[in-house]
This record gives structure tokens, C-alpha cells and sequence, in this order.
């Protein structure tokens, strides 16, 4: 299982989802990678209008607000 979370500097929504994924994934010893987009051209231009974005297994699975329900199930298949 790979989770990673794009944000940005001073992106509210952003801390917000970082809570979100630390509490998911810490209750389902699930590892997961934040990622920031700031100074690299490429992920500013595939994340900027969209953030954050959480990506499970390379899939984009959240934009804007991450539902914790949404993605333990996500993580565990259910």
C-alpha cells in the first residue's frame, strides 16, 4: 500500500487532510508520504488547481477534502 499526499505551503485544506491521512493511517499501520509540490514545476502543474491530493497505489482517490470513512475503506478495500 502506497499513500501519498500532495500539498503546498499555507494550504489550509491541506492541514487539514494531512490530520485526516496521519489518523487513518497511523490506526491502520498503513506508512504514507506527504509530498510537497512547491519549487517542483512538474507536480505544481499536475496538483495545484486540486489540493491536496491523496494518491493510493499511483490512483488519485481524494481532491480538496479527504473523508476519513472514504479512505479507510479505500485502504482496506472494503
Amino acid at each position: 500500500m502506497h499513500v501519498v499526499l500532495f500539498v503546498a505551503d499555507g494550504c489550509g485544506l491541506c492541514r487539514d487532510a494531512c490530520e485526516t491521512v496521519a489518523s487513518v493511517c497511523g490506526e491502520l499501520d498503513t506508512p504514507f508520504e506527504v509530498s510537497s509540490i512547491d519549487g517542483d514545476d512538474e507536480l505544481e502543474r499536475r496538483y495545484r488547481v486540486s489540493l491536496p491530493v491523496v494518491e493510493i497505489n499511483g490512483v488519485r482517490r481524494f481532491e480538496f477534502f479527504v473523508d476519513e470513512h472514504d479512505l479507510r475503506r479505500a485502504i482496506t478495500g472494503a
